[in-house]
């Protein structure tokens, strides 16, 4: 049993995002002073008084739209509902209940969850305002009155939450998963492959590029292991990130790689590897990350003999940093090779996290001096005294020597050559940080 879930739904522009955040203690949603700005669920982890829940935050609920992407947001408001244990339904109290919110209490009663029903943006203390009696009439209850921006009464609605809790149940607790970042380009299929992998719409997808705007944490477990997918949205150029929105876009997708364990390296076969990719897969080369390349669309892409071995070298001459990272071709669309994904995954997370002994490092270590020597310089000759790892995700190795102005990059790119050969560590960057022996 995985932690219980609530969900944050209402209407578009109502402070659902500002009410989130506040509780998570973070600015994980987008806020901004926009409607529909909230697209897809978005999930963090909360906890009160000792009590750990999954938070979602929903794009609002547009009852009677026929606008592509405000039905489809409609959509994964029900699906969170679906999922929910307890849902708060955020309302606005200066607007008073609209036609929209009747629409959406008649569907949340019908959904028999637990309903808390809170009325945002009563940003004064003292005496209960006279536009709260209006909100008895939904039939949910009594309404909370809180202020999402200036923090007032939300430790009301989070007791609440509490209470409509389920039980706790025994086995209610972390499990061991591994964190995916699916990163690239806007449209190359990031969301279309989570969804496939999940078998249901968990994130919008249509062909505006950039539909995608928050970073998507989506729970999936399977006979090849426990994962939390994180759709990203499309990491633009910077000169084409001109509003605010796009900012946090970009911000988020970094702050999302920062999180993974593995990043998946989505490139669209069509277009090959653009200057975009380079610089997107460097913010995962630079984070330490574990790195699959993922090809995708190559159902649509026209083959002839030899066409894949001769697609995994232009990727290589072009991400030549990202020789260690392993390259698959898939298509989302069709699910085709998309199975063949988890093992990879499982491969390269358990590399990334690769601790070797000291002892057995050493002798690595022996015998990449013995057939090549140290470089020497007037003189003088590099010596190394011996070599341990410091820390994992990335495996990162220091090296004990004579003197670092003797440490050429050259000298470093063999031994981590001679590191790779013997653990192999594909998939992973590998770290190595060079000290003189007297400092500490």
């Amino acid at each position: 049993m995985s932690k219980p879930t609530v969900a944050i739904v209402g209407r578009p522009n109502v402070g659902k995002s500002t009410f989130f955040n506040y509780i998570v203690g973070k600015r994980i949603s987008i806020v901004e002073d926009t409607p529909g700005v909230t697209r897809d669920r978005v999930y963090a982890e909360a906890n009160w008084r000792g009590r750990t829940f999954t938070l979602v935050d929903t794009g609002g609920i547009e009852p009677e739209s026929n606008d592509v992407i405000l039905s489809q947001m409609r959509e994964q408001a029900n699906l969170a509902i679906a999922m929910a244990d307890v849902i708060v339904f955020v309302t606005d109290i200066k607007q008073g209940v609209t036609a929209a919110d009747k629409d959406i209490a008649l569907m949340l009663k019908k959904s028999k969850k637990q309903i808390i029903l809170v009325c945002n943006k009563a940003d004064t203390y003292g005496k209960v305002p006279d536009e709260i009696y209006e909100f008895y009439n939904l039939g949910l209850g009594e309404p909370y009155r809180v202020s999402a921006a200036n923090a007032i009464g939300i430790g009301d609605v989070l007791d609440a939450i509490y209470d409509k809790l389920p039980p706790i149940e025994e086995n209610e607790k972390d499990d061991e998963v591994i964190k995916v970042a699916i990163i690239g380009k806007p449209n190359v299929g990031k969301s279309s492959l989570v969804n496939k992998i999940l078998g249901e719409n968990r994130v919008i997808v249509s062909n505006i590029a950039g539909t995608t705007r928050d970073a998507i944490d989506s729970e999936f477990e399977n006979e090849f292991g426990k994962y939390i997918f994180i759709d990203t949205a499309g990491i633009r150029r910077k000169s084409k990130v001109a509003e605010n929105l796009e900012k946090y876009s970009v911000m988020r997708s970094l702050l999302a790689v920062e999180r993974a364990d593995v990043c998946l390296l989505m490139i669209d076969a069509n277009d090959g590897v653009t200057e975009q990719d380079t610089k997107i897969a460097g913010e995962a080369h630079e984070a330490g990350k574990g790195i699959i390349i993922v090809i995708n669309k190559w159902d649509e892409y026209e083959k002839e003999n030899g066409t894949l071995e001769q697609y995994k070298k232009d990727v290589y001459n072009k991400l030549s940093y990202l020789s260690y990272a392993p390259i698959t071709f898939i298509s989302a669309k069709t699910g085709q090779r998309v199975n063949k994904l988890f093992e990879i995954i499982n491969s390269v997370a358990s590399q990334n996290s690769l601790r070797v002994s000291t002892s057995v490092l050493n002798q690595v270590l022996n015998e990449a001096i013995a057939i090549v020597q140290p470089p020497t310089d007037k003189g003088k000759r590099l010596r190394l005294f011996y070599m341990t790892q410091a820390s994992t995700k990335p495996p990162t190795f220091v090296v004990f020597v004579n003197d670092k102005d003797l440490f050429h990059f050259s000298y470093e790119r063999y031994l981590v050559n001679q590191i790779r050969k013997e653990f192999g560590l594909v998939g992973t960057p590998v770290r190595i940080i060079v000290r003189e022996k007297n400092e500490k």
